[in-house]
């Protein structure tokens, strides 16, 4: 007789090889056709909603490992909602407008987007980002993100483009904005305005000089010890081009200054700094004619090194001694700082810079020169008239476009702006940023100095791809209209036929009938031509789509993007929602880190280290990627690496095996058969609590947002819980015991009870091979189709035993000591298998009785074949492993005296034999 036959082993169609790279997309293909979000959506209604808000991202290209992380983290949070009993809508989102999409369409453009008009450019830029919209659609889709895909939210469609401006009607009601003259970041490169979002800090090499400044005042009234010296003002500078543009040298009031005086010449400068800055210059004789505080020099005046204009001398607190002189070049046209001094003291917002960063007519020496190419120039022009005494080149950290990443300038224009503190909003938005909760906290302060620092936010764009400034200039007296009421009609018309028309029709045709000027009565009128800065855009995605669709709602639970986004879509949404009602658009923000290399190192095309979320899927699948995302701590930068990905493929062997093994050993169970709590054996209840240890774990983690803790906490339960304990235990039971016998069917009720909760935790991260698993898992009556229709295992209390918990942890104490002998014993070659063994245990007489009560499962328990317990009246445990009695079950492997007695089945045990009995 064939004894391997009689045998109950393990029987399952989920294959062992997961072959994602072919299986996903069908799997996916299944999910469309069936419909599974629809019947999502229609699962939860009437459930408690949690609305995470997706943030858009660029229709630009194709993903990256940063865009996939953020679509896959936030699947995880929506899923697992969902699966908790809240009802999770997921509509994704994308941001069209803007510079980026702009670019690409005129570098295939060339020489022809001259002859084009700016509606002809937005058509192509439309193609353009709905192309990439359908694009990245697929890709988010393959990574298993599910959502309403059929109908996303996407900035540049009319609905949204008329909210925009109506919530820019708004703030013009509010009296948030106003158009000045100020020094904004100005990226030559692109030719527009930059916000402080859109700026990026690298290192950039530029001149370091120092400069005199000839005094044209006499100070020797005030000091008499000047009298008749050649006094000079010393400034450093790493900024020369913006020397044609100086107005002003600034001095801090409460700092000491000296006059030097060295070979016949007297510099000011901080007393301070004399000697580092004497040494710098190379002037070893040098003695202190008079010191004075900066305030003594106000109003005084000096003469530009080599223009016919004065410069006056300043105060302002801003001056430090880090570094330079302690004395400012100030140009008021060029800097914040310089600005709000030359505000104060009525000097002209002087930028004699054009957009292309060339110097304007008006620069004598300089006049069309590029700023950055001009330094050498000016350089040479200050060494002409004997004004520069010292020049070096030194590399700082300096802003750059984020798009082109060329160096921007600060230049003033005529801008729109966003007043942060009209209306006392500043205050408002840090005492709101206080009432958030920030996922990690440090994000709350990172965002609140961001905040409380900010200058006004410049919405200007000079491009043409984006919604524009809804705002009338009157041809008659030049004034800008601004009234909410013109604002509202002109949304309505963008709404009905989208935001081109403002570039397609004249002014009378988008303004009300009988529209006349407030202030001289005119009834012709202009356009603006700046478009709003696209973090307005989706800044408002709130009002656009939290407020618009029923199946959402606002303020939404929780915003989630890159660490980047603090001065970016967290911090644009926050202003408007709070400027225009009064509380932020999000409960809770939780950000993410960036992806790096297994070394730490930012990715980049130069270094060679990009990874591409398509080679992983295409090597691997999606559900690796997935995996990654849960198991690494993504609230720090993120690494992967080619060994990374061959730990998490491991990882997932070991864990898709564990269910394959245990769906093996149910292929005759039926859940209606399964034993109740209290019939079960008592290995079987222990690891029923240690599962259920596991589900509160894990519940506990997705509330938290901990993802890392849920994939190791699952990993380390297959591995050691399972696959190296119970399941090892099992294994004699489930393929020896009579198909339906108690022994089996409690194993497989617990097998059941354990495999089906795990599958629905991990749904939310390994969502194809849980949809496979759950597949090949035998349904009770009510369970849904698919994995992703159902909720997660409760904790069952009734499940949980503490005290079982302290009597097997003792337990599995004893066991490890007799798992280490019979290591010893095999690799001392005593014995093979550990059925091989009989295992003698000599110990105190309380530790034998507690050993004695688990009876002939003891056996079971260590896998041996013989446990001979003998009590010993004092020390410790000892172990000793010796060859079984009796001979080999060829059924069960297990040794027994009896083996041979039986004629008919003279290889057999007499538990098999009885077993077998069935079979004949």
């Amino acid at each position: 007789m064939d004894y391997k036959e009689t045998l109950n082993l393990p029987r399952t169609a989920f294959p062992m090889k997961a072959n994602l790279v072919r299986r996903e997309p069908e799997i996916i293909q299944r999910w469309e056709e069936e419909d599974l979000y629809g019947k999502v959506r229609e699962r939860a209604k009437g459930r408690e909603k949690y609305i995470l808000h997706d943030g858009p991202p660029y229709a630009n290209g194709h993903i990256h490992m940063g865009t996939a992380l953020n679509k896959i983290l936030k699947d995880f949070i929506v899923k697992s909602k969902f699966m908790a009993g809240q009802d999770s809508t997921y509509v994704p989102g994308w941001d069209c407008h803007g510079l980026p999409i702009e670019h690409e369409v005129e570098k295939t453009l060339g020489e022809e987007k001259g002859r084009l008009t700016k509606a002809e450019i937005r058509r192509l830029c439309r193609d353009y980002a709905s192309r990439f919209v359908q694009i990245q659609r697929e890709e988010f889709k393959r990574l298993g993100v599910l959502g309403t895909w059929s109908s996303p939210y996407l900035t540049m469609d009319p609905k949204y483009q008329a909210t925009i401006v109506r919530e820019f009607g708004r703030f013009v009601d509010g009296g948030y904005l106003y158009r000045g003259k100020k020094p904004v970041y100005w990226c030559p490169t692109c030719r527009t305005a930059l916000a402080e979002a859109e700026v990026e800090y690298g290192p950039h090499r530029t001149p370091s000089i120092y400069v005199k400044f000839p005094m044209v005042s006499d100070l020797s009234t005030r000091f008499p010890a000047l009298k008749g010296k050649e006094v000079s003002v010393l400034i450093w500078t790493t900024t020369p081009w913006t020397l044609p543009a100086n107005l002003a040298i600034a001095f801090h009031p409460d700092h000491d200054y000296a006059a030097v005086e060295s070979d016949g010449e007297v510099f000011i400068l901080a007393h301070r700094l004399v000697a580092p800055v004497m040494e710098i210059l190379g002037l070893k004789d040098y003695r202190v004619l008079a010191t004075f505080l900066g305030r003594d020099l106000e109003g005084l005046k000096c003469h530009h090194p080599f223009l016919e204009r004065e410069s006056v001398l300043i105060l302002a607190e801003y001056v430090t001694l880090d570094t330079g002189t302690g004395c400012v070049h100030i140009a008021p046209g060029h800097g914040e700082e310089d600005y709000e001094s030359g505000l104060k003291y009525g000097l002209d917002i002087y930028a004699p810079v054009d957009d292309q960063g060339r110097f304007t007519s008006e620069v004598e020496f300089f006049a069309g020169q590029f700023v950055f190419e001009a330094n050498p120039a000016i350089n040479a022009k200050l060494r002409e008239v004997g004004a520069l005494l010292h020049e070096e080149e030194v590399e700082h950290s300096y802003p750059h476009c984020w798009r082109c990443k060329n160096p921007v300038i600060f230049r003033s224009t005529k801008q729109w702006f966003i007043s942060i503190d009209h209306r006392d909003l500043r205050s408002r938005l840090l005492d709101w940023i206080g009432k958030v909760q920030w996922i990690p906290q440090w994000g709350k302060d990172r965002i609140y100095n961001m905040v409380a620092a900010r200058p006004d936010w410049c919405i200007s764009r000079q491009r043409a791809w984006g919604v524009p400034i809804v705002v009338f200039y009157c041809t008659n007296c030049g004034e800008p209209l601004l009234d909410r009421k013109v604002v509202e009609h002109v949304a309505e018309l963008f709404e009905r036929q989208g935001a081109d028309i403002w570039f397609e029709r004249p002014p009378e045709e988008l303004l009300p009938p009988g529209t006349k000027c407030p202030n001289c009565g005119a009834e012709t009128f202009r356009k603006e031509e700046d478009i709003l800065d696209v973090w307005f855009d989706s800044g408002v995605s709130w009002a656009a789509v939290l407020e618009q669709r029923m199946e959402l709602q606002f303020p939404a639970d929780l915003y989630l993007e890159g660490t980047d986004q603090h001065r970016g879509w967290f911090h644009s949404s926050l202003i408007t929602s709070v400027a225009n009602r009064g509380a932020p658009p999000y409960r809770a923000v939780l950000t993410h880190g960036f992806v790096v290399d297994g070394q730490g190192r930012k990715m980049s095309k130069s270094a060679g280290n990009v990874i591409s979320p398509f080679e992983i899927t295409e090597r691997y699948g999606a559900e690796l990627l997935r995996l990654w995302a849960a198991a690494e701590d993504y609230r720090d930068d993120i690494r992967i690496s080619g060994e990374i990905l061959d730990r998490l493929v491991e990882a997932y062997r070991r864990i898709r095996n564990t269910w394959r093994f245990m769906l093996g050993n149910l292929y005759d169970f039926d859940p209606r058969e399964g034993l109740p709590y209290r019939e079960l054996q008592e290995i079987d209840r222990w690891i029923l609590h240690r599962f259920m240890v596991l589900v509160k774990r894990v519940r506990e983690a997705y509330e938290a947002f901990t993802f890392h803790t849920i994939y190791h906490s699952v990993h380390n339960f297959c591995v050691v819980d399972l696959s190296a304990l119970y399941l090892d235990i099992l294994k004699e039971r489930l393929y020896v015991s009579p198909p339906t016998s108690p022994k089996r069917r409690s194993s497989q009720t617990a097998l059941y009870l354990i495999l089906k909760g795990m599958v629905r935790l991990m749904a939310p991260i390994l969502s194809f091979t849980a949809e496979e698993a759950w597949s090949h898992l035998p349904k009770e009556e009510g369970d849904p189709e698919s994995v992703h229709l159902a909720s997660f295992p409760e904790v069952e209390e009734a499940l949980m035993d503490g005290g079982l918990e302290e009597r097997w942890s003792r337990l599995l104490e004893v066991r490890e000591q007799v798992t280490k002998a019979l290591e010893g014993a095999r690799q001392r070659k005593e014995i093979g298998h550990s059925l091989d063994a009989r295992v003698s245990i000599r110990a105190p007489g309380e530790l034998i009785a507690f050993l004695r009560t688990f009876g002939e499962e003891l056996r079971e328990i260590f896998i041996v074949s013989q446990v001979e317990l003998q009590e010993v009246p004092q020390g410790v445990l000892q172990v000793h492993v010796a060859k079984a009695k009796g001979k080999k079950c060829a059924r069960c492997w297990v040794y027994h005296e009896e083996v041979g007695r039986s004629e008919e089945h003279p290889e057999i045990c007499p538990r098999c034999l009885e077993v077998i009995s069935g079979f004949s």
